[in-house]
């Protein structure tokens, strides 16, 4: 059922090793989607609102 360390203890000093380096340890702000979201719906309603305008002047609308 459960499998075996695939790495020998050498190989997971080595990664652990590797992982304590800092070179992974970059603190990060926690993801936010509704701000995510909020920014996407703002460049689509002002793309929208372009493309209206244009529209509108070319005489489309």
């Amino acid at each position: 059922m459960f499998e075996e360390n695939k790495l020998s203890r050498e190989d997971q000093a080595k990664v652990d090793e590797y992982l304590q380096t800092g070179f992974n340890g970059i603190e990060r702000r926690p993801f936010r989607p509704l701000r995510l979201l909020g920014v996407i719906w703002i460049i689509v309603a002002a793309l929208g609102f372009i493309s209206w305008y244009i529209g509108k002047q070319a005489g489309y609308l």
